[in-house]
C-alpha cells in the first residue's frame, strides 16, 4: 500500500474515533458536584432523619475535634439517665481533678456539689471542661473508665475516624485524640434524634447556674458559645470547639419546615468562619432539598397468616418512620413494595420480622424498612383447634 494513502487512512481513523467518544462523553449525564467554596479543612452536611449526606469536603479526615467531643459526652449523659443508671437530680461531687480542668469551664471547686442537671446544662451551654469530667467521673468512677465507654460507643455507631482520650476535648500530648467531620455528623444525628430533649439545653442562649461551697452561694452566669442560636433562623444547637490544635471547629443543627439538618466544620481558619460556613451549608440544604415521609413508625402495614396459633393472623406494622431526601422540584413518586413472610409457625413474640416494606424511586431502590409482628400470638391449644373446627364446619 502506498505510504500516503496509509498515513491518509491511519489519519481518517483517529479523527472518527475521536470525534465518537467527543460525541459519547457530550451524551453522558454530568455528575453534578457542589462547590460550596469552604474553607475548613473538613466539612459535612447531613439530614438527620435519614443521615444522607448532602455535601462533603474531606469528610473522613481524623483532625483534633475540640469541645465537640463533648456531644459524644452528653450522649452518654442520656443514655444512661434513659437506662436509669443515674437521674436528674443526683447529687455529684466535684474532684479535685474535675475542678483543675483549664480552657472554659464553670470554676466548679474541690469538694462543689451539683446535681446532674446543673453539671449537663452547663456542659451544653457554656461547653464547660470541668463539668464534663465530672459527669464522666460521676457516670463511670473515673474519666478512664468513662473515655472506655465513648470508644466503644464510637464503635458501636460506626464512627471509624474516631478515637477519644478524654471526656471534654482539651489537646492532648499525642495524636490520639481525633473524629472525623462524618463521625461527629453521627454522634449528633444520634444525640438530636434519639434524644430531643437535649434541645432544651442546646436552644438556650443564656442561663445561670448557683455555685454551693463552704463559702456560700453565688449565681454563675452561662452564654452559649453557638451564635448560630442569635445569627440563624431555625438553629437548634449543637457543639462549638477550638483549642490550638484542633483550631475552630462546629457542629451546628437546625429545623425547617420539617427538614433537620447537621452541618460540620473541622478546623477552620477562624471562629467567624466556623459559622459563616456552617450557616451557608445550612442554607445550601434548605434550599435545595425537602423530605418525602411514607410510613410513620408503628403504622399497620400488612399481615401474614399465623399456622397452629391461637390467632390466625398476625399484623405487621413498621419498625420506623418511612422518610426519605429528595431534591425541591423533583417527582415525589416513591413506590413501596410489601413482602410479607408466607405464614409464621406459632408461637410468635411481638417485634419478630415478618416482612419488609421496599421503596423505589426512579427505578432504583432507595430503602428497606423491616415489618414487625404487632403482637405476641401463642401456639393454639387443644380448645382453639377444636373452636376452629366447630366454627369451619358450621360454616
Amino acid at each position: 500500500m502506498n505510504k500516503k494513502i496509509l498515513i491518509f487512512f491511519m489519519l481518517s481513523i483517529f479523527i472518527f474515533t475521536n470525534s465518537f467518544i467527543t460525541l459519547a462523553n457530550e451524551q453522558q449525564p454530568k455528575q453534578q458536584t457542589e462547590n460550596l467554596d469552604i474553607l475548613a479543612k473538613s466539612a459535612i452536611l447531613m439530614e438527620a432523619t435519614t443521615g444522607k449526606i448532602l455535601y462533603e469536603k474531606n469528610p473522613d479526615e481524623k483532625l483534633p475535634p475540640a469541645s465537640v467531643t463533648k456531644v459524644m459526652t452528653l450522649y452518654l449523659i442520656y443514655e444512661a439517665i434513659e437506662n436509669g443508671k443515674i437521674k436528674w437530680e443526683d447529687t455529684v461531687t466535684v474532684s479535685e481533678y474535675a475542678a483543675s480542668m483549664g480552657g472554659s469551664q464553670i470554676f466548679l471547686e474541690p469538694m462543689e456539689k451539683q446535681d446532674v442537671k446543673t453539671l449537663t446544662k452547663s456542659i451544653a451551654i457554656a461547653s464547660a471542661n470541668d463539668a464534663a469530667v465530672a459527669m464522666a467521673e460521676h457516670i463511670a468512677g473515673g474519666q478512664e473508665e468513662f473515655v472506655k465507654l465513648m470508644n466503644q460507643k464510637a464503635k458501636e455507631l460506626g464512627m471509624e475516624n474516631t478515637n477519644f482520650e478524654n471526656a471534654c476535648g482539651l489537646d492532648t500530648d499525642t495524636v490520639n485524640h481525633y473524629m472525623s467531620a462524618r463521625d461527629i455528623a453521627i454522634i449528633s444525628r444520634e444525640l438530636m434524634t434519639k434524644y430531643p430533649e437535649v434541645k432544651e439545653f442546646t436552644t438556650k442562649w443564656q442561663d445561670t447556674i448557683t455555685h454551693k461551697t463552704k463559702k456560700g452561694e453565688t449565681e454563675f452566669g452561662l452564654t452559649n458559645t453557638n451564635k448560630l442560636l442569635k445569627m440563624y433562623d431555625g438553629a437548634t444547637g449543637l457543639k462549638t470547639g477550638s483549642t490550638k490544635k484542633a483550631l475552630y471547629c462546629l457542629s451546628g443543627t437546625a429545623e425547617r419546615d420539617g427538614l433537620s439538618l447537621i452541618a460540620v466544620v473541622m478546623a477552620s481558619p477562624d471562629p467567624k468562619v466556623r459559622f459563616q460556613e456552617v450557616a451557608k451549608m445550612l442554607d445550601y440544604g434548605f434550599a435545595n432539598y425537602q423530605v418525602v415521609q411514607l410510613d410513620e413508625e408503628g403504622k399497620n402495614i400488612g399481615y401474614t397468616n399465623v399456622y397452629k396459633g391461637e390467632k390466625p393472623v398476625v399484623n405487621g406494622v413498621i419498625e420506623k418512620p418511612a422518610s426519605f431526601v429528595i431534591k425541591k422540584g423533583a417527582s415525589t413518586d416513591i413506590q413501596k413494595d410489601i413482602q410479607m413472610v408466607e405464614g409464621i409457625k406459632a408461637p410468635i413474640i411481638k417485634g419478630t420480622k415478618i416482612g419488609e416494606a421496599i421503596y423505589t424511586y426512579e427505578g432504583e431502590e432507595i430503602g428497606r424498612i423491616d415489618i414487625l409482628a404487632e403482637e405476641d400470638v401463642n401456639k393454639a391449644s387443644l380448645g382453639d383447634i377444636f373452636r376452629k373446627l366447630i366454627i369451619d364446619w358450621v360454616v
